[in-house]
């Protein structure tokens, strides 16, 4: 029983890193001197179907549902 409890811990700390993998992004001045709050975004990566602003995916911050159409490249599926 003790090893069964240490097994399914492992597994939702594995998939609660996999699924939440976010990267932490300092404020910033853009070149028209707008501020840019300090925010999470999802990790870059090969596609953007796995962002948060992406149809069928929520920002796991702020409960807001993706409106960007996903893309249906063969390589960014």
């Amino acid at each position: 029983m003790y090893l069964h409890t240490i097994i399914a811990f492992l597994l939702i700390g594995l998939f609660s890193v996999t699924s939440f993998a976010d990267v932490s992004v300092d404020g910033y001045y853009r070149k028209d001197g707008t501020y840019v709050q300090p925010h999470h975004r999802s990790d870059p990566n090969s596609t953007s179907n796995d962002n948060w602003s992406t149809k069928g995916n929520t920002n796991p911050y702020t409960g807001q549902e993706g409106t960007h159409e996903r893309n249906n490249n063969s390589w960014g599926n």
